[in-house]
């Protein structure tokens, strides 16, 4: 399972004050909710407020998540969904998508939660998306990482 080892995403971060924006692509759009409610009951659970801007897909989430950071969001919480098919076209939105969202967050000094998912075939996402059936929740693990490092940050920034 992909999700061994990873951090506890059920730890209580408190998320009050903060002011996130779920930044999700609009392809393949079953997986794309699960990916969106997951991360809202995360956010929920935590005490931040939050609202969601909807993209065409993952190569628009970069430059939409720099605009919601700028215009005062605390964090993002960046969901796709990159299903691979026989041309290069996926190597290049996974890697627009992971590189501008990793340059999102440098420059903007602010936390992007990367939810985006790169599967090889449908039932890899629906398995990933937090649905009832599904064995792990990537909004909802994305939600947490973008909580505790804006969190993480407050605390350093002072």
């Amino acid at each position: 399972m992909s999700g061994a080892g990873a951090p506890g995403a059920a730890e209580r971060i408190d998320g009050t004050g903060l002011r996130v924006v779920i930044v999700a692509g609009a392809w393949h759009e079953e997986i794309a909710n699960g990916l969106i409610a997951g991360a809202e009951r995360t956010l929920e659970a935590a005490g931040a407020s939050w609202s969601i801007a909807r993209v065409p897909g993952s190569f628009e989430l970069p430059v939409a998540s720099k605009a919601a950071l700028e215009a005062g969001a605390d964090a993002v919480v960046a969901l796709g969904v990159i299903i691979r098919g026989g041309t290069p076209h996926f190597e290049y939105v996974s890697a627009a998508a992971t590189d501008g969202l990793t340059r999102v967050a440098l420059n903007t000094g602010k936390p992007v939660g990367f939810g985006v998912l790169t599967l090889d075939d449908e039932a890899q996402g629906l398995d990933r998306a937090g649905l009832p059936g599904s064995t792990e929740d990537k909004g909802a693990e994305a939600a947490h990482a973008a909580l505790a490092t804006a969190v993480a940050l407050r605390a350093l920034r002072g």
